[in-house]
């Protein structure tokens, strides 16, 4: 029996619960077990029948996020509660996926810091602290305290750093096996993804396309002994070195000016996947660095591999072929986002594909096997592109979507249409469910002086104005869409209040799950969105919730902590503070009574007003220019979303010794503040002066809202 032809006796409409076991096992064995396999650690890893475990970032090498269990369905989730829960009071962005491998439960928090405890109880086993403060050195990274994910490969668990190590620890005791430098030290490149293990080896990327010129590359190690197995890099190198190998050599063709000079981009921060079936890793590439291409590429280009999803050997790295989502990318239309695969009918044939939905807010349906585009539709607005063409494969950019002549009003916004944040498939429903962004922005290349790019390539940035328009694409921000792969079509639709939402997962119970940046954890009917059930944790969520099965019991677990880009840079305050709502892993199931204490109520900040300090107009503005290296965390316009302290209520911010304690001598590194030792006296100066005026500002806006409450 063929697994498309077990999905199509299904009825999406009836109660999955109602489905023999023993056939939804036989069907999803005969999607991703591949039989014709050894019993190799990969095969174990692809089992899409295993029910006790959740073994890789997407639970599978799939990627897809769903699981067989059954027992939590449409109609006994009512009865789902907290059955135990650990406080982490040290922690702060929690966004990563959590493992559970032989009934326990692996996870990384704060400054990767990885925590394995019993799945059934929460009793703690073991803990691992790699020191990243110790580590970071001299060279400032961009502010990140929070890590997507961990992997497991054979008894190991493979773990990532802030500042650029990959270490792999036994997963029985926590103690460190090996541990490898995979950045250079004088590169300001940091890690926030998950390591992906496969083939016996372990791949990791990296971030940083604005912070300075960066070439982006992946690099496989082997997992027993750390050793480079191979690397490849994403965008070529100057050209009077030589190339790598023939894939840079024709990349090299679709870049125009002297592109190495600015690093290029396309660093692979997130987006791998691993397919059993083909030896195949596939990569998910960033964007351009800078994001103006007029920088970077001046003549234009295509600009290979930004934006794209590149398919390598998984023994050797070499390339296969490559599929480009967003050709001279200028936007930040990175795609880093999941690549899931899948086997499903089209026009009438068994297909092995990948569905891929990047921040561009296309949906691609690509054969995994050749490369080749099957179909794209858009999921949400895209004012950038008409639409994709079916045969040439390349969107319709319409005009001045490149803000080639001033001003122009784009969406998706460089938050992109669906960021990180996990998509999941479902093979009953067919569905597949991603977290939506409508969002918009203002580009403006005007008010920017390439010249002054071009010479001053090492301050990094993005070289091209963006602000917030007066109007987007919808009443709500945010939104869970159900979306069909083989029609290209929304299913349902969820709106949500916020933007900045969490990732999804999917059961054969007939349930989608997700939690969202208000803090409700929810629970859908998979084929209607209908929602079902819902807990409030009282503190925003950006990790995805996962599911295991231990002694017949089955558990949802779920790390609450608002993190991510969004959670500094955002222009809303939620009232999640840095110090006051308690960061928790909670665990659900039928049976739970755990009594859960409550968090603190949204607080929002109230700006000191020091009438003794002075502000000096010209400091502020040179601290506003100092000012976007801290926004990333402390917050657009100063106000802080959770990610660390909110300035303009900090006292530090008053005192120029302190300041000067904090920021430039880093006696806060090892929460993620890192050491700015090349700002002068003079730059702190000007910082205190900017988040002063900011703080005042506030007081007296919030002062006039009052008088007018009145």
């Amino acid at each position: 029996m063929k697994s498309g032809t077990f999905q199509k006796k299904i009825n999406t409409n009836a109660k999955p619960v109602m489905v023999s076991i023993m056939h939804l096992l036989l069907g999803l064995c005969l999607i991703g077990c591949h039989q014709d396999l050894p019993q190799t650690e990969d095969q174990k890893i692809a089992d899409e029948t295993n029910t006790a475990d959740w073994l890789a970032y997407g639970r599978t090498h799939s990627e897809q996020r769903f699981s067989p269990l059954t027992d939590i369905d449409t109609s006994t989730v009512v009865n789902l509660a907290v059955d135990w829960y650990l406080d982490l009071p040290n922690d702060k962005a929690l966004v990563s996926t959590s493992l559970v491998v032989d009934g326990i439960l692996y996870f990384t928090g704060t400054m990767n810091r990885i925590r394995a405890v019993d799945a059934s109880n929460g009793n703690m086993i073991w803990q691992f602290d790699p020191e990243v403060a110790k580590h970071i050195g001299k060279n400032k990274k961009p502010g990140w305290t929070q890590s997507r994910g961990i992997s497991y490969y054979k008894g190991k668990i493979f773990t990532a750093t802030w500042e650029g190590r990959l270490i792999a620890l036994d997963a029985k005791t926590g103690k460190q096996i090996w541990s490898v430098l995979t950045i250079d030290p004088d590169k300001k490149m940091s890690i926030t993804g998950a390591p992906k293990a496969f083939a016996d080896k372990v791949i990791i990327g990296n971030g940083g396309s604005e912070a300075a010129p960066n070439r982006g590359y992946v690099t496989a190690y082997d997992v027993e002994t750390g050793q480079q197995a191979w690397r490849f890099y994403i965008v070529p190198g100057n050209p009077a070195d030589g190339f790598e190998n023939e894939a840079m050599e024709m990349a090299a063709k679709t870049w125009t000016g002297e592109w190495w000079k600015y690093g290029g981009g396309g660093n692979a921060w997130h987006g791998f996947t691993y397919d059993a079936e083909l030896n195949t890793i596939y990569i998910g590439t960033g964007n351009g660095g800078p994001w103006n291409p007029k920088v970077r590429s001046e003549n234009g280009g295509d600009n290979l591999f930004l934006s794209s999803i590149v398919a390598l050997d998984a023994e050797t790295g070499k390339y296969k072929w490559h599929y480009q989502t967003t050709p001279g990318d200028s936007w930040d239309y990175n795609s880093n986002m999941d690549i899931v695969l899948a086997t499903i009918k089209i026009k009438g044939e068994d297909t092995r594909i990948i569905m891929h939905a990047p921040k561009n807010g296309f949906f691609y349906v690509i054969n995994r096997e050749t490369g080749k585009l099957i179909s794209a539709q858009p999921f949400v607005e895209t004012s950038w592109a008409s639409h994709v063409d079916s045969v040439s494969g390349k969107p319709v950019i319409n005009p001045n979507a490149r803000y080639d002549s001033g001003s122009v009003y784009i969406t998706p916004s460089p938050h992109g249409a669906h960021s990180w944040h996990a998509m999941s498939y479902n093979p009953v429903t067919r569905l597949a469910y991603i977290p939506a962004i409508h969002d918009a922005t203002i580009f403006d290349a005007t008010k920017t002086d390439l010249a002054d790019w071009k010479n001053n390539p090492d301050k990094g940035g993005i070289a091209v104005s963006i602000s917030d328009p007066d109007s987007l694409p919808r009443p709500y921000t945010g939104s869970l869409i159900a979306w069909n792969p083989v029609t290209q079509k929304q299913a349902w639709i969820v709106p949500h209040k916020e933007l900045w939402n969490a990732g999804t997962l999917t059961t054969a119970g007939g349930l989608v799950f997700q939690g969202t940046a208000d803090g409700q954890f929810n629970a859908y009917q998979a084929n209607t969105g209908k929602l079902l059930w819902q807990y409030n944790t009282g503190l925003g969520i950006s990790a995805p919730a996962i599911t295991y099965k231990i002694k017949g019991k089955q558990y949802v677990a779920l790390l609450v902590g608002y993190g991510g880009a969004f959670a500094g840079v955002g222009n809303k305050s939620l009232g999640w503070d840095y110090n006051r709502q308690m960061r928790r892993l909670l665990v659900f199931s039928l049976e739970g009574k755990a009594a859960v204490p409550p968090q603190p109520p949204p607080y929002f900040p109230k700006p000191l007003v020091d009438t003794t300090f002075k502000i000096d107009e010209e400091l502020a503005l040179k601290g506003y220019n100092l000012y976007w290296q801290c926004f990333a965390c402390h917050g657009a316009n100063v106000v802080a979303k959770g990610m660390a302290p909110d300035l303009r209520a900090s006292p530090v911010s008053l005192n120029q010794a302190a300041f000067a304690m904090f920021v430039r001598d880093g006696i806060k590194a090892d929460m993620g503040m890192p050491a700015f030792k090349d700002f002068t006296d003079e730059d702190l100066k000007a910082l205190m002066h900017f988040i002063r005026k900011k703080a005042n500002q506030s007081h007296q806006q919030n002062a006039n809202e009052i008088e007018m409450g009145n």
